[in-house]
């Protein structure tokens, strides 16, 4: 398809090529080989009259021209992505759709196997992708790469629709065999014995928790660190140390190994959980049901007690 003159087809091309700055990466990205992007680049700049990439150094950075065509193209193939995907009618028995979530692997355990298992039974052609958070979900979700991101209120794009999910309390878990902690859990003792904690991503972010003990002045002794949630409860196995985890992880995992589970000697805020999406999707009828199908669940493991309605 032709406008004033512009192949369409080179929309696509075009969008990965400012987003990846680099040949290798948008070729990978469009499944189609280096040379064939490459031409796709030759043509756009003679289009634009412009190199659009240029190399300084050992990178490519955009031009100018570049940097303001890459916005605007994005919400082009939203938007289109967006209208022919839309259905009139949706039947999940019989729908063909992919989508990715990004998620905690607290989230997955304690909500998103529920929902895979749902979806087997009421919408088989539905697949999920299910990736950890990284330090750039906020632009991955502007541009559209992922259907929904869940994580904390706090974290959330006030740009972009979101819907609260569900409310979560903390739990200390300490080793069965910990001689140094009795039936309860006393500040001095929090502060005393040797922490398990989660941080995340490059910049090794704190969690939640972290940052609501640390304002409340209490210090904590970190000697282990480990970049997921579900390790949590395993890492003080055979130790004195103690973990600071949520209340129904906890639970899950209390079933299956030597832990006991005993209150927070500090008082931390619950941790309310939402999902967001990008607003192009707000009218979508597989999206919206999906919300649907992601909100029921979280209410029924807070009817079950599980979690705490927000």
């Amino acid at each position: 398809m032709r406008l004033g003159h512009f192949d369409m087809n080179l929309l696509v091309a075009l969008d990965a090529l400012l987003d990846t700055r680099s040949v290798t990466r948008a070729s990978e990205r469009l499944h189609i080989g280096a040379s064939a992007t490459s031409s796709a680049l030759g043509r756009l700049r003679e289009y634009f009259s412009d190199d659009l990439l240029m190399q300084v150094g050992r990178r490519m950075e955009l031009t100018p021209l570049g940097k303001s065509l890459a916005q605007p193209v994005r919400e082009i193939l939203l938007r289109v992505q967006s209208t022919v995907v839309t259905r009139l009618e949706f039947d999940p028995a019989q729908a063909k759709r992919n989508f990715v979530i990004r998620a905690s692997d607290y989230l997955t355990t304690v909500l998103l196997t529920e929902v895979v298992q749902r979806l087997q039974h009421e919408a088989p052609g539905i697949t999920l992708h299910i990736a950890n958070m990284t330090d750039d979900v906020h632009s991955r979700l502007e541009r559209g790469e992922v259907d929904f991101v869940i994580y904390p209120s706090w974290s959330h794009d006030p740009n972009h629709p979101s819907q609260t999910l569900f409310a979560e309390t903390y739990s200390c878990v300490v080793w069965e065999g910990n001689k140094l902690v009795g039936n309860a859990l006393s500040l001095e003792e929090y502060q005393r014995l040797g922490h398990v904690a989660a941080t995340f991503g490059e910049s090794r972010s704190e969690s939640f928790e972290s940052h609501a003990i640390a304002s409340l002045g209490i210090t904590r002794t970190i000697e282990v660190t480990t970049n997921n949630f579900n390790t949590l409860p395993q890492l003080v196995i055979g130790t004195t140390r103690i973990a600071t985890v949520h209340t129904r992880l906890a639970q899950i995992y209390s079933h299956y190994l030597p832990l006991r589970l005993m209150p927070l000697p500090v008082a931390v805020p619950p941790l309310v959980e939402l999902m967001q999406w990008h607003a192009i999707n707000n009218s979508d009828p597989a999206h919206t049901w999906m919300r649907g199908v992601l909100q029921q669940q979280a209410q029924l493991r807070s009817d079950a007690g599980l979690f705490t309605t927000k």
